[in-house]
């Protein structure tokens, strides 16, 4: 068979803190055990990964903390690299976007578009702190965003509807440095004509969809992205912290991070051919059509991916005999909650690698991770599922087998494998499943689908439990003592082969299997036959699982609830200031749908006597008509802002479910329109 060459990468994870479960939950394990599955096929495979570090909220944190950019990407790369290690990850480089390769690489990728005259230069209105004396960046600055109405939105993105706009458009700007009120002022900077490529990355995404079936979360926001046109994306901004821009029309200027980490993959990989003495090989890797490239990442990182990153290596191929490959597939996970909210630093839920792995080992966080992938949708990481998976699964099922296995080949013979004798139906039928198997769980590995992947491993260790039952060594150990060392030597071969299948999932257990065994891996193709010869001399065993007791799991759900009832306590604010807001009960006479939006819905509001109009993002939750003639809790006195070029004077007052769905908090029908809510 023709092993394969292949190319794997991870979303470069930013520098900028301590990674959680959730990014290993999208970009990383699921790229782990599919690079370590195909390295057991004996393919030609490399997987490349780095901290991306440079950026504004690098900047950010440097300020708050009064030290260089480069004391927290030092800091927070080490970390991250350390809990990669811990972890398991297997990358063949993990480097970083401040080294000097990576310099070059992004410089030279800007000058060779610049030189082709692809670059489109624009002079544009942009933030500037006067009392700071210097342009913001859009994380430097926070606004009312002028499509749904979030009020943390940035100087030109959303990250709550993920739309874009221009800064004249923000609504109340303030700077994050002093809090003062911006200015708009000219300067220039440098766009990549992204609508050019439009025609070219449907055609791409298109034929690579019909040719390796591509996840339909990732096609559907492609598909979104081009129905609203791509349009023309700076390629620099005014910062002193990255990549600077090569040109010296261009002092005070840098290569903008979206643009420049992307290349980290290709930098990175020249890192490697450095370190192993051969120069020629990221080019083999990178440039040879026979390469099969696959970019691993979550669903928020799918336009960089699948669009961006492309279009960049299209403009590249367009100019160079030497070509860049493309993805041949970016299978994005959505994203993993904790205890059903979203991970977030600020209020202290969720937990980090790093932290985790003081407390449990790799293996348990690796498989239950693994068998909830999110897939296809937003998954939770619970504690007490977490304890079930490790109690019930792994130690129950898998290490309860391996355990009675050895303990019975030690104790009645001699640490060896049995002779294996006549077959019966049951031990052919055993043997059958296991020659299988890995071509079962193989196949689901090839398509991306861990979650299934990880689900057929256990299935195969609960038939291995029910084999050793219903064949009763305990009870043909007294009566027929060959049939009892056939048992127990399909047994053994049994472990043998869920060692080597379970390995790219927990590959800490799998060795520690295969020590017992006194065995080495076999390969894919080879790990579902008979490997072990009889009377092969077997080494003594140790409990696999340790079980997690219901107190350490308590202790870390009222750690969570601590942080909470924190989180409450810091928001109270003080009676004279809850006043200020003045609360009226409205009433819907009319609702209709605001064009170009899904989120926006444009509601006539009656408050006594008053009539008004407010723009509200429950176009999701509600449709338009169910809206009339119900009674709802407004802002009254809120400062009136223009969404989707529509006035707003208020604000409705709803909540919001686990699914995110909004509810509107309704009146009795007794109440009137205008009534203060006190």
């Amino acid at each position: 068979m023709n092993k394969e060459k292949i190319l794997v990468t991870s979303a470069l994870p930013y520098a900028n803190g301590p990674i959680h479960l959730g990014h290993l939950s999208g970009a990383y394990l699921p790229a782990d055990i599919y690079v370590r599955y195909k390295r057991l096929k004996g393919d030609d495979i490399i997987y490349v990964c780095g901290s991306d570090e440079h950026g504004v909220p690098i900047t950010l944190s440097a300020d708050k903390e009064n030290v260089k950019p480069k004391d927290i990407i030092d800091r927070y790369h080490n970390i991250n690299k350390e809990a990669f290690t811990q972890f398991g990850m297997s990358f063949d480089i993990y480097s970083r976007t401040s080294l000097p390769v990576h310099h070059e690489t992004a410089q030279e990728f800007f000058l060779n578009y610049y030189n082709q005259g692809l670059l489109v230069e624009k002079k544009t209105k942009q933030f500037y702190d006067e009392k700071a004396k210097m342009f913001l960046p859009d994380r430097y600055v926070e606004g009312t965003c002028p499509k749904c109405g979030f009020e943390e939105a940035r100087s030109d993105e959303c990250e709550n509807c993920s739309s874009y706009y221009d800064p004249s458009e923000l609504i109340n700007p303030k700077s994050k440095i002093t809090g003062e009120t911006p200015v708009l002022r000219e300067t220039k900077h440098w766009y990549f004509p992204h609508g050019k490529f439009q025609k070219r990355l449907e055609e791409y995404i298109d034929e690579m969809n019909k040719k390796f079936g591509w996840k339909d979360n990732v096609l559907q926001q492609c598909k979104s992205w081009f129905n609203d046109g791509l349009r023309d994306r700076a390629y620099t901004r005014d910062l002193d912290w990255g990549v600077k821009v090569p040109l010296d029309e261009a002092q005070g200027k840098v290569l903008y991070v979206w643009f420049e980490a992307v290349l980290g993959y290709i930098s990175a990989t020249k890192e490697l051919s450095e370190e192993r003495n051969d120069p020629d090989l990221w080019k083999r890797y990178w440039q040879d059509p026979a390469t099969k490239y696959v970019a691993f990442i979550g669903k928020d990182n799918i336009v960089f991916h699948t669009i961006i990153f492309p279009a960049m290596l299209m403009s590249w191929n367009d100019a160079n005999d030497a070509k860049y490959l493309l993805p041949q597939n970016v299978p994005a996970n959505e994203f993993l909650n904790f205890e059903g909210r979203k991970f977030s630093k600020s209020r202290s839920w969720g937990i980090d690698v790093i932290d985790f792995l003081k407390q449990f080992p790799a293996d348990p966080l690796r498989y239950t991770l693994a068998i909830n992938a999110p897939e296809n949708k937003d998954t939770d990481f619970y504690w007490k599922e977490f304890q079930g998976r490790n109690n019930g699964e792994l130690a129950d099922i898998l290490g309860n087998f391996v355990n009675r296995t050895f303990t019975f080949a030690h104790k009645h013979f001699d640490g060896k494998v049995p002779v294996r004798a006549e077959l019966e139906k049951i031990d052919e039928e055993m043997i059958e499943l296991l020659k299988e198997y890995p071509s079962k769980v193989g196949a689901l590995l090839e398509k991306y689908k861990i979650k299934d992947a990880v689900f057929e491993m256990m299935s195969l260790a609960r038939a291995a439990n029910k084999y050793f039952n219903d064949s009763e060594p305990w009870i043909t150990l007294k009566q027929d003592q060959e049939k009892c060392g056939t048992t127990i030597n399909v047994c053994l071969q049994t472990i043998h082969t869920l060692a080597e299948i379970f390995s790219p999932v927990i590959p800490f257990a799998s060795k520690k299997i295969l020590e017992f065994l006194n065995s080495d891996l076999q390969g894919w193709d080879n790990c579902g036959l008979l490997n072990l010869p009889d009377g092969h001399q077997l080494n003594k065993p140790e409990i696999l699982f340790s079980k997690i007791e219901d107190d350490i799991i308590e202790a870390q759900v009222n750690k969570l609830n601590a942080n909470d009832e924190e989180e409450t306590r810091t928001a109270e604010i003080t009676f004279d200031e809850f006043t200020k807001v003045d609360l009226r009960v409205a009433k819907v006479l009319a609702a209709e749908k605001i064009k170009k939006s899904d989120k926006l819905l444009k509601l006539q509001l009656e408050i006594g006597k008053e009539k008004r109009q407010v723009v509200a993002g429950i176009a999701k939750s509600y449709e338009p008509e169910l809206l009339i003639g119900k009674k709802v809790i407004m802002v009254f006195n809120l400062k009136p802002a223009k969404l989707f070029g529509n006035e707003s004077q208020g604000m409705i007052l709803a909540a919001e479910d686990d699914e995110g769905g909004l509810h509107l908090i309704s009146v009795d029908e007794k109440v009137n329109t205008g009534t203060k809510v006190k």
